[in-house]
């Protein structure tokens, strides 16, 4: 009897053991994620200023104020063009560029690294490396257009409201289409390629090809890679940031924007708790339907 006490003791004691070799990484979550995230659901319902040690309750006021406030509303548009725009932009170059790196015989990996390169590159330093190239004065853009004699068409593209918000859509995509280019490049290698050599015998073209074999044989990357690309746009922030603070006036300002903005600029941390709340629900509401539909899109494939 003994011996068959034995290992479930060490088994109980390596247990005890284990804990005690996550519980700081536990405490250090709990004290800076766990802590904060129970917080919130109370601080929405207060106007607390985020300096005062009393934060005042009231009830359901800054839920009201969201509801009916016009700038929430511009942002909530901003939010909605950016993220479709960032959605279908990356995800159609980044399938673009995986299937030309996968046809590339000579040097593969240097392009792929060339095209994944910017990833690497934090949001800031991209915001920054952008905000170079479009400055209406020594920008690169308007001197290259200089260059070329097209004058014309030189515009201050982050102070022009109607181009501030279209310069972020195009600089994100430049950062990001190589990460998910990655995940394209990986689904393409488990393409058999005995399917398109029998539809190239059997008469179909190279859209043909990809229409009917090779596309729906990567329906599980393309759910991934739109799930991450929607998150992500959701989600946006250095870039905004760095680029335009949310200008030329509210033209670009998003809702993740805004709670930075309402919270810690203008000392309104109440709202902004609140604010972070709305996206936060609005980021699981969509995924989810996303990840239906494209699931089932998938079985349709």
């Amino acid at each position: 009897m003994t011996s068959a006490l034995v290992p479930k003791k060490k088994k109980k004691k390596w247990v005890s053991y284990s804990f005690l070799f996550i519980l700081p990484s536990l405490l250090i979550y709990t004290l800076f994620v766990i802590g904060p995230t129970i917080s919130s659901f109370y601080l929405s319902f207060t106007s607390w200023d985020g300096v005062s040690p009393e934060a005042r309750y009231i009830g359901m006021a800054n839920f009201e104020e969201i509801w009916n406030s016009e700038r929430v509303h511009n942002a909530l548009k901003n939010t909605i063009l950016l993220t479709i725009a960032l959605v279908i932009l990356e995800n159609v170059l980044a399938l673009a560029l995986a299937m030309l790196v996968d046809q590339v015989r000579w040097f593969k990996n240097f392009f792929r690294s060339i095209f994944y390169f910017p990833v690497l590159l934090s949001g800031l330093v991209m915001g920054f490396v952008w905000t170079i190239i479009l400055n209406y004065n020594f920008g690169v853009l308007n001197r290259l257009l200089e260059l070329a004699g097209l004058d014309s068409l030189k515009t201050d593209w982050l102070g022009n409201p109607d181009y501030a918000l279209v310069s972020i859509i195009l600089s994100t995509v430049w950062k990001s289409a190589g990460y998910y280019m990655i995940i394209y490049l990986a689904a393409l290698q488990g393409v058999p390629p005995e399917l398109n050599e029998a539809a190239s015998i059997d008469g179909a073209n190279k859209w043909q090809q990809f229409r009917h074999i090779t596309f729906p044989l990567l329906a599980g990357a393309v759910t991934v890679c739109m799930m991450l690309s929607m998150i992500g746009s959701l989600k946006i922030f250095d870039q905004i940031a760095v680029m335009t603070d949310g200008g030329p006036g509210f033209a670009t300002e998003t809702l993740t924007y805004i709670v930075y903005k309402v919270g810690f600029g203008e000392l309104r941390q109440g709202f902004g708790t609140a604010m972070a709340l709305v996206l936060f629900l609005l980021i699981l509401i969509v995924s989810i339907i996303q990840i239906k539909v494209l699931r089932r899109r998938e079985v349709q494939l």
